[in-house]
């Protein structure tokens, strides 16, 4: 933690009671010499008076925030300057402390910043880490995880047939893309299908030699919900894995050189036909549920925090309330369902976000109706058709609002 107050006795008296609650405190009387010992890779935060000579602790907050905007900034103000403090929160500082202070009010401002901070930079640690495996989008570092991340690179290159298990939100069709983009295929389509809603006439279609199937040749067939699939639909799917060649008229069948990647649910393998189930899982990969991987919800707050953050007011401020949440080290729900959480956080229709009630009317109403839509598009599994009924909107509105409100519905329909 650094401190920057150029009143002797005051910094020492902080500092004094900074480091009994157990922080390792380093004082400096100046700003300018803070800012010079404090880069990107600063762990703790910074604790500062305003009303310092030479560089003030405004002019500090910024120097700081235009390095890393994620560092959290306290300041120690008298109470002329409460209106410039004020502002300065808005800007992005995390706090503000009127002299003198209360001491519980320091720690507990400390408190939620070091959490905040910690978690921030475990967060980079593992973007860090995923990029160097290729796999930015798989968070996590619970063994479950980091086995299934260890496992992708030989997965995509085999080029073998693949079942994935696991609850919904899990990530499976997420796991599934990374395959496929991984291995020579991925320069071709991913065409996905799902199996638990197919009327008579797609599931025609879907085998004819210009059908849905047949787009996959050369990529990867994703069967989503395999084992809510029709049993006449299993048999037809069990042929086609067998034989992979799919029928034009009366004509020679047409073969059709395609990967499949299946999932299905955590307790789905009994209602898939024994044939279909064993000629696809050359490989069979299981993705745990959260509850199997408490060490990993943190990082994947933190990690969706980070893919929002840009454009927020208070990026610091959001990044505290989301360690509120991740800091409890469970969760009742799916991955799916944290991302929910955490953007309805970061949009303020969350209890732990306070700063909803500074924003204008106009954003208010865009951030609610953002809401809305994605978490329909969470309700409906990232359905686009289902999302639609639950709204109670026109598709093609559905759509334009969508990109007036910069949805990505690309990532929401991942599963």
């Amino acid at each position: 933690m650094a401190l920057v107050d150029d009143d002797d006795d005051l910094r020492r008296a902080t500092a004094q009671l900074l480091t009994l609650a157990g922080y390792d405190v380093r004082g400096f009387a100046d700003a300018a010499t803070a800012l010079a010992a404090i880069d990107m890779d600063f762990a703790g935060v910074v604790v500062t008076d305003v009303r310092m000579p030479g560089m003030s602790g405004i002019e500090l907050f910024r120097a700081l925030a235009a390095r890393d905007d994620e560092l959290p900034v306290v300041l120690m103000t008298g109470h002329g300057d409460i209106d410039m403090a004020v502002s300065t929160i808005k800007a992005g500082a995390w706090d503000f402390l009127t002299k003198p202070f209360d001491p519980d009010a320091m720690l507990v401002a400390v408190a939620r910043a070091t959490t905040a901070r910690a978690l921030v930079i475990e967060n980079r640690q593992l973007r860090a880490l995923a990029e160097a495996s290729g796999s930015d989008e798989l968070v996590g570092r619970s063994p479950a995880i980091r086995r299934i991340r260890g496992m992708l690179s030989t997965l995509a290159s085999a080029d073998l047939d693949v079942v994935i298990e696991g609850a919904t939100g899990t990530g499976k069709q997420m796991v599934a893309r990374l395959i496929h983009r991984g291995g020579r295929r991925g320069r071709h389509r991913f065409i996905t299908v799902d199996c638990a809603s197919l009327p008579l006439a797609a599931e025609n279609a879907l085998f004819d030699a210009y059908g849905t199937i047949a787009q996959a040749h050369r990529g990867t067939l994703f069967l989503d919900n395999l084992d809510r699939a029709e049993e006449r639909v299993q048999h037809r799917l069990t042929q086609f894995a067998e034989r992979r060649a799919v029928a034009l008229d009366a004509r020679e069948p047409v073969p059709i050189d395609t990967r499949i990647v299946a999932a299905i649910d955590e307790d789905g393998r009994a209602r898939v036909l024994p044939a279909l189930f064993h000629r696809l899982a050359a490989v069979s990969l299981r993705l745990p549920p959260l509850s199997e991987r408490a060490e990993d919800i943190p990082l994947l707050a933190m990690h969706f925090l980070a893919a929002r953050v840009n454009g927020v007011k208070n990026p610091t401020r959001a990044a505290a309330d989301v360690a509120q949440l991740a800091a409890r080290h469970s969760w009742p729900g799916n991955v799916r369902e944290l991302e929910l959480t955490v953007e309805r956080i970061v949009l303020g229709f969350d209890d732990a976000a306070s700063d909803a009630v500074d924003m204008p009317l106009p954003e208010r109403v865009r951030s609610f109706e953002r809401t809305l839509i994605v978490e329909a598009m969470t309700r409906a599994g990232g359905e686009v058709t289902v999302a639609v009924e639950l709204l109670g909107i026109p598709r093609e509105t559905f759509y334009y609002r969508a990109k007036r409100l910069g949805i990505d519905l690309k990532r929401l329909r991942s599963g």
